[in-house]
């Protein structure tokens, strides 16, 4: 699951990062709302953290613009500001949840799993392809009547291409996805993810592409 933060105050914003990145997120951290509202309308986030009082453009007007565009990320708007009315304003605007500054982190956590459990309830959760079954709600992963079990990266890596199943994933895709826009470490990890995962699936349900990326198939 890839998080995107919009978030001016840059400390809040980082430790926030932090602490989901702790919890298994990919979470990538802008700082004003003019670049929040490209990065989201790129459409690879499952959820928006959207701070109100942004430099450039405010998070209402993000928030208002992105479902303009016909964009239904879920969205968690954070806040300086206390009322009703201010609340309201946000609801209104589009956003899904709303959470006024100082808050406590566990309840922030608790925010974002339920607006993801939401946002994934359209997805079929169970995926069969040939003798492949995963479960992306539980995170289990069946070859037939047998689990395979799997590291949560490892389920990670498989769930990008589960979700495109019989679509090219490139590497940068799943780097992108899997891991976050600021790791700067090598990108073949990906290369031994899918060993991996060939080894403990079988190696014909993904395919390599060769200079595009991987497929997976139903066998």
């Amino acid at each position: 699951m890839r998080l995107l933060i919009v978030e001016d105050e840059k400390r809040l914003a980082l430790s926030l990062a932090k602490g989901l990145r702790a919890e298994g997120y990919a979470v990538d951290v802008v700082h004003d709302g003019a670049e929040g509202l490209h990065r989201a309308s790129e459409g690879a986030y499952d959820l928006v953290v959207l701070d109100i009082m942004l430099p450039g453009m405010n998070g209402y007007r993000v928030c208002a613009a992105l479902r303009a565009a016909g964009h239904d990320v879920p969205i968690l708007m954070l806040t300086a500001k206390d009322g009703e009315y201010d609340e309201a304003e946000g609801l209104d605007t589009g956003a899904d949840d709303y959470l006024t500054k100082p808050f406590s982190y566990v309840v922030l956590v608790a925010r974002v799993k339920a607006l993801l459990r939401r946002g994934r309830s359209a997805r079929p959760p169970v995926r069969v392809l040939g003798e492949l079954t995963v479960d992306t709600g539980a995170r289990r992963v069946f070859r037939g009547a047998d689990e395979v079990a799997l590291t949560a990266k490892e389920f990670s890596v498989l769930e990008q291409l589960v979700l495109r199943a019989g679509q090219v994933v490139s590497k940068a895709e799943i780097l992108e996805h899997v891991w976050d826009f600021a790791y700067d470490g090598d990108p073949n990890i990906v290369e031994v993810y899918v060993s991996t995962l060939r080894r403990k699936l079988g190696a014909a349900f993904i395919r390599t592409v060769r200079g595009a990326g991987y497929r997976l198939e139903a066998r």
